[in-house]
């Protein structure tokens, strides 16, 4: 945690944040967020292991300190029984209203706001190297070895346990048919090259457990 911590407080002060106290606050907030026990995916370890890949592709990013804030703040508000991108807009409003607590400039604000809102969709343009950037890292999950992915679909099943299974099915496979439906879901060439297959090879495979289970 003090190594995420002074992560949150170095991108927070690269963007223009102020006061040290209200920083490591805002920083100690939001782990008690993405540690809420609805979580068992949406946890401080998906945080990082996001943050991990903003950090290798930085290069590809306009203001990458603003990607990182976006990162921190994307699950920042998480209920899975929160309807549409209910989660994403609150979570846009937390950030625009942390930043600005924190002096953060309010282009900077508006740019963390918008970037977290397009992880309701994951639909950022690949002319847009900021989005792109936070869209493949929050994806990055999706291209990971098959066991590493059954257990990322096992914890997003616990997050939703509230949900009967055959409601479930029809709302994960239609999350699943989005991701598929995507022209691409990795933007960055780089990204792209070694994760599409694999990542659609996941998703295809729990579409067809979905499928097989109802």
């Amino acid at each position: 945690m003090t190594e995420l911590s002074a992560r949150w407080s170095a991108a927070a002060t690269a963007a223009g944040a102020t006061g040290t106290a209200a920083i490591a606050a805002a920083g100690r907030d939001l782990l008690d967020r993405w540690g809420e026990p609805q979580r068992h995916y949406h946890t401080v370890d998906h945080l990082a292991a996001v943050l991990v890949v903003v950090d290798g592709q930085a290069d590809h990013a306009d203001r990458p300190d603003l990607v990182r804030l976006a990162v921190w703040f994307h699950d920042a508000v998480y209920d899975p029984r929160a309807a549409g991108d209910a989660n994403e807009r609150a979570s846009a409003a937390l950030a625009t209203a942390t930043l600005t607590g924190l002096g953060v400039p309010p282009d900077a604000v508006a740019e963390v706001a918008r970037l977290v809102l397009l992880t309701a969709g994951h639909g950022a343009t690949p002319d847009d190297r900021d989005g792109a950037l936070l869209c493949d890292a929050d994806l990055a999950v999706l291209a990971r070895p098959a066991a590493d992915y059954d257990r990322y679909a096992a914890a997003v099943r616990r997050e939703y346990a509230h949900v009967p299974d055959e409601l479930f099915r029809a709302g994960r496979g239609a999350v699943l048919r989005h991701l598929l439906d995507l022209p691409a879901l990795y933007r960055l060439p780089v990204l792209a090259r070694d994760w599409e297959a694999p990542a659609r090879a996941n998703l295809g495979r729990e579409l067809a457990a979905l499928a097989v289970t109802g």
